[in-house]
Order: structure tokens, then C-alpha cells, then sequence
């Protein structure tokens, strides 16, 4: 019996490794690299003879790589955030 307690304990004294601050910026950074992704798709065309220069339009050559590296930062932000010291 005491061992179980002891285990409670231990789960008890568990800590996550982020924080609600850290969580709120990886959804936000995935949220910006799938807005990304999804600005950056389509301009195909449905008959390959045919020469659609949508595909090389500034939204998916310059807006949508750039949101997504901007994701990415955000990413990288919010894995290295710091928790806040408990004193």
C-alpha cells in the first residue's frame, strides 16, 4: 500500500514541460504555416497544353513561403519561451 502512494505522490509533483503561454503559440505558429500552405496551393491547370500563369503569382511565390517561415519562427518561439520562475 505504500508504494501506491508513493506513485500518486510522484504524479501529483508531475510538471508539464510548457506552459498555457507556450501551448497558445504553437497553435498559433501551425495555424500560420497551414494558412500558408493553403494560400501557396491551386493555379494548376485541368488541361496540360493550356499555360495558366496563375501558378507564378505573387501570392504563391512571395506571401505563402514567407507566412510559412514566419510559422516557423513562431514554432520555434514558442518551444524556446521561458516558464515563468516560481519562487
Amino acid at each position: 500500500m505504500g508504494e501506491s502512494k508513493r506513485k500518486k505522490e510522484a504524479k501529483a509533483n508531475e510538471k508539464f514541460i510548457f506552459e498555457k503561454k507556450n501551448y497558445k503559440f504553437m497553435v498559433i505558429g501551425l495555424a500560420v504555416i497551414a494558412l500558408g500552405f493553403i494560400l501557396m496551393a491551386g493555379g494548376g491547370s485541368d488541361d496540360p497544353n493550356v499555360y495558366n500563369p496563375e501558378i507564378f503569382s505573387w501570392r504563391r511565390i512571395r506571401l505563402a513561403p514567407t507566412l510559412v517561415l514566419i510559422g516557423f519562427g513562431i514554432e520555434v518561439y514558442a518551444i524556446l519561451l521561458k516558464p515563468k520562475s516560481s519562487k
